[in-house]
């Protein structure tokens, strides 16, 4: 049987129930350093080990995109994010495993910085180890949901789908999640802080 420690490293979990208390803002600091190699340049820096395409690159957006949106190329593995000049900055993600994986345009309703982590019935279900975690697992490292989450709403509907940060850095450019859209968390750190609630977010089909 795994212990909580490495199920929580070695799961595809990557879902979050949003009525649950945050971490406490005290050590989100110390943990966002945790996170963040010393030294940190988005485009060079890779203590992760990932292809070099998925570091961070500022790329030029495609006429006609709203500045703001978050654009998700499930086949490349890619997220932009576009901006006000016509530039999107483009991340590596990893993304659902299997048909797990949602197309679709959503809202972000909501952000969290070092949220907590609940798996759903379903995933329980798909998998009952899942259980042990029902109440909750909290923010922190270990935390399947890292350093932060974009909460996607279909229309006022929590879809419990997410793009967030992960610990498995080494799963990025993969399928590897339960439905939702991972990052490296010292990338997704960065995006946040440039994220709006209530901007659109596009996942094409895989």
């Amino acid at each position: 049987m795994l212990n909580r420690r490495n199920f929580l490293l070695t799961s595809g979990a990557a879902l979050a129930a949003p009525n649950l208390a945050l971490a406490s803002p005290s050590n989100w600091d110390e943990w966002d350093a945790q996170v963040t190699p010393a030294g940190y340049d988005p485009a060079v820096t890779n203590p992760w080990g990932i292809a070099p395409r998925f570091l961070p690159r500022l790329v030029r957006a495609n006429p006609g995109l709203l500045p703001g949106d978050i654009h998700v190329d499930a086949v490349a593995r890619y997220l932009y994010h576009i901006r006000e000049d016509g530039w999107a900055m483009r991340y590596g993600v990893a993304i659902g495993s299997g048909e797990l994986y949602e197309p679709g345009v959503f809202r972000i309703g909501r952000k969290a910085r070092w949220p907590q982590w609940t798996p759903t019935a379903n995933m329980i279900r798909r998998d009952p180890q899942y259980a042990e975690f029902a109440g909750g697992v909290p923010g922190g490292p270990e935390n399947p949901l890292g350093s932060r989450a974009l909460y996607l709403y279909a229309g006022n509907r929590d879809t419990y789908l997410r793009i967030h940060g992960t610990p498995q850095a080494w799963s990025i450019g993969r399928r590897a999640s339960s439905g939702c859209v991972r990052m490296v968390m010292a990338h997704i750190i960065d995006l946040y802080e440039q994220v709006e609630v209530g901007a659109t977010a596009h996942l094409y089909p895989a």
